[in-house]
């Protein structure tokens, strides 16, 4: 019987690598990584394709960087990541359902980052509507460390992240879906999605 297939967002991080070497074990994954290359730079597609070969993942690099620009400039910066991340997985779910890939992985605990809280998870998820796992929801930095060391992607991920070179000092950590919901209206969200799509690279 053939197995299920998960699309995991993947970033140069030491989370997401954990997250889907653990679902892994039940399904095959496909990794997308979402790239920043005019404000970051490319070192997280380098990282993401040392990744996706040490686990066996294939590999998909959206590049977000006029995406993200346009957020940063048009809407309220302390909604920046959670705007940031419902388009993540709004990309997500279309490449997922192209990829024929049943769910979403991501590599979220609850309560890291901003937003990783639960009225901010609550409100990102509330975008798409095949399913997302956390398989790290209830972990803490030193499991998943432990287990990226072991499975031999730590030293890969280890280093500064480049995801919130846009972002805010102080986002909000309690976002309601009304206030995000008339930040989106700022912007072409359909149009921001077509675009990323259009130029998905096989990261190869």
């Amino acid at each position: 019987m053939a197995r299920i297939k998960g699309l995991l967002l993947l970033s140069g991080g030491i989370d997401s690598p954990v997250a889907g070497y653990i679902v892994s074990r039940q399904a095959d994954i496909t990794a997308l990584h979402f790239s920043n290359k005019k404000f970051a730079g490319t070192e997280s597609i380098k990282k993401a394709k040392k990744i996706s070969k040490k686990l066996g993942f294939k590999m998909l690099v959206i590049d977000l960087s006029m995406q993200l620009e346009t957020i940063a400039r048009d809407c309220a910066q302390a909604y920046y990541f959670v705007l940031m991340r419902r388009l993540f997985y709004r990309i997500a779910e279309r490449v997922a359902l192209k990829e024929k890939c049943s769910f979403i992985v991501t590599g979220e605990s609850l309560g890291q980052v901003s937003s990783q809280t639960l009225p901010n998870l609550s409100v990102t998820a509330r975008v798409v509507s095949i399913p997302v796992v956390r398989p790290l929801l209830g972990f803490n930095k030193r499991e998943t460390t432990n287990i990226a060391k072991k499975i031999g992607t730590f030293d890969v991920s280890s280093g500064p992240e480049m995801c919130d070179v846009l972002g805010p000092k102080h986002p909000s950590t309690h976002a309601s879906l009304q206030r995000v919901l008339e930040e989106e209206a700022k912007l072409s969200v359909e149009e921001l999605v077509l675009q990323a799509i259009a130029q998905i690279d096989s990261g190869n």
